[in-house]
């Protein structure tokens, strides 16, 4: 499908990125989660490039492609590849290993920096087979496949835990990352940078475009979206502390690509990072500042309940 790009003009005659408010209203989610999903790529209003793509199968060959096309592009030139790699959408995994495989192309100048990581509630690793162990799904879905002649060396993949923070942050910074891959969270998160909500501890939109690698509790609504998301609404065995890359790391990126494939508890946060304006209660937002950004979901994720429900009354004084 095509891609539409948005441009500085396309946004509000008064952005500021320093002077947004926090709040949005109900009236203006509305209009947003009213457009039809089929407008979405070309909306006049729309103020990040969009890509719709037919469901999740589509989106992990484009994911495959798009990454193994920048690794081959560098590779030709003798650089490297420095990436921030999500543990998820998972659609994209196999692709991308059997097309590395098949191609022959050599990640052996892949540097790749893992975007977040779980913890338990003393902030420690989860069992290898626990279901949200990032490393432990990554090396056996990302790693693994990949023939031993052709795979990352095990010094270039710089994993998150409640201990590294600091040392991450310094490898980050030694060299530009090319390429952020991600996706995004239900209150509109990249990596684990969600919505801070703390009542005694409030961020401004600049504290969260400058945050960086640190250790945090979850907030209770991811809880209970992963919860749904795997384990039956169980919150027991979803962990409550992560560690992430913060907005800053993520979005120093030459390149940010985002993804969604998970359908309805994405379909709120993708309207407000196409239409909404800055703000830390949707932290994707910042995205908008970005030069190369792109987001892409599928016609699941894109379409909103209320985009197909227009004869709802929600009790709002204007519609």
């Amino acid at each position: 499908m095509r891609i539409s790009r948005a441009t500085p003009l396309q946004r509000r005659p008064d952005h500021n990125p320093t002077n947004m408010t926090s709040d949005i209203t109900a009236e203006e989610l509305y209009t947003w989660c009213s457009i039809p999903c089929d407008q979405l790529e070309t909306h006049p209003l729309r103020k990040v490039p969009f890509r719709l793509v037919r469901d999740s199968q589509h989106m992990g060959i484009v994911m495959a492609r798009e990454l193994a096309d920048e690794i081959q592009k560098n590779n030709a030139g003798n650089r490297s590849t420095r990436a921030i790699i999500p543990c998820g959408p998972a659609c994209w995994y196999a692709p991308f290993t059997a097309l590395i495989n098949e191609k022959k192309i050599s990640l052996k100048n892949f540097v790749v920096f893992h975007m977040d990581e779980c913890l338990d509630w003393q902030g420690r690793e989860l069992p290898k087979k626990h279901p949200y162990n990032f490393r432990g799904f990554m090396e056996r879905n990302f790693y693994d496949p990949i023939h031993s002649s052709l795979a990352v060396p095990t010094e270039n993949r710089h994993w998150l835990n409640a201990n590294n923070t600091l040392d991450v942050k310094e490898k980050i910074e030694q060299a530009p990352i090319d390429i952020t891959y991600g996706g995004w969270g239900q209150d509109g998160h990249i990596a684990y940078n969600q919505a801070r909500r703390h009542p005694f501890s409030k961020v401004s939109l600049d504290d969260l475009r400058q945050s960086t690698i640190r250790v945090q509790e979850n907030n209770i609504d991811t809880i209970i979206a992963l919860a749904q998301r795997t384990f039956g609404a169980a919150y027991q065995f979803v962990p409550p502390m992560s560690v992430t890359l913060g907005v800053k790391e993520c979005l120093s990126a030459k390149k940010v690509r985002l993804y969604s494939d998970t359908g309805k508890w994405k379909q709120t946060a993708l309207r407000v990072a196409l239409f909404g304006h800055l703000t830390p209660e949707y932290p994707i937002t910042l995205c908008q500042e970005h030069p190369d950004v792109l987001i892409t979901a599928t016609v699941k994720t894109a379409t909103h309940p209320i985009s197909e429900n227009p004869d709802w009354d929600l009790g709002l004084s204007s519609k």
